[in-house]
């Protein structure tokens, strides 16, 4: 069987998306994790599938899997390629939609040049909404891990979010630290780790260990979540600009509102491929 994808990137942060409603397939985990594979499959942090909605206020309902085969919730990075995929193969013509996802509805909005902004929703702070193991709610935690404890606060943003403040990114231990919160046992559902670092009230700089895939060059829902979390610290004012390895994100937020984020995508190419090569 013959598949039709295309190879995007938001700052960095790479994709194979496959639109699911002009072609049918089946894709197992052993399938994607042979398609992520960067030597001998295609190579992706994530797949994105592009399939009919189930809901219908919606315009279509997105699908998430990491490298490693899991499905998760939310992609920040993902659903801004998303948008401008469905609109370049014309599957739309709005350059607003609704689209649904497993946490809910997100509303990207395709602009200029090829930069996306999207209602992400508001952000979710209770432990049991997380998911993360605490007899209260609380700022922040002390979370012990193997030969250091370290402090963080806790942001569901569609996919949850453990954010500790470091105060250099470029130094910061994400490969030994990153690993051991992603897989904490306080967080049943794993978690992605992040690591910020503020500059001033405005600007501020990210890394993201990402649950199931990795630390990525960018992380669009943990940028949202890193400035949320400043933002309730007192450390960040109400307009972000975020920087990650890949390059910038826009993230405004003010309480009680939903989270808005900003930022380019890229399409590196379109191919095709035999899924039989993977199923083997």
């Amino acid at each position: 069987m013959i598949l039709q994808y295309s190879k995007m990137h938001g700052l960095g942060n790479d994709f194979v998306v496959i639109d699911l409603v002009r072609q049918r397939a089946y894709l197992d985990t052993v399938t994607i994790q042979r398609m992520a594979d960067r030597h001998f499959g295609i190579g992706f942090d994530q797949l994105l599938i592009v399939e009919p909605p189930e809901d219908p206020t919606a315009d279509f309902k997105y699908r998430i899997f990491n490298s490693d085969g899991s499905e998760v919730e939310q992609c920040g990075n993902g659903v801004r390629c998303f948008a401008r995929f469905v609109y370049e193969q014309q599957l739309t013509y709005k350059t607003k939609i609704r689209v649904q996802t497993k946490s809910g509805i997100v509303e990207p909005e395709l602009g200029a040049n090829g930069w996306v902004r999207v209602n992400m929703g508001q952000p979710k702070f209770l432990p049991e909404q997380i998911p993360f193991q605490a007899e209260k709610a609380e700022e922040l935690y002390s979370l012990q891990l193997k030969d250091a404890e370290i402090s963080i606060d806790v942001v569901n943003m569609g996919n949850p979010h453990a954010v500790t403040l470091v105060d250099d990114v470029l130094t910061a231990n994400v490969a030994t630290i990153g690993p051991q919160v992603e897989a904490h046992e306080r967080f049943p559902e794993r978690v992605n780790a992040g690591f910020l670092q503020v500059i001033s009230r405005n600007k501020a700089r990210l890394r993201v260990y990402e649950r199931g895939v990795g630390e990525t060059l960018a992380c669009g829902t943990g940028a949202c979540a890193a400035v949320v979390s400043g933002i309730r610290r007192g450390l960040l004012d109400n307009n972000v600009d975020i920087e990650l390895a890949g390059g910038m994100l826009n993230i405004a937020w003010t309480e009680g509102e939903p989270v808005w984020m900003t930022g380019p995508t890229a399409t590196v190419y379109e191919g095709r491929f035999d899924l039989r090569y993977f199923q083997s």
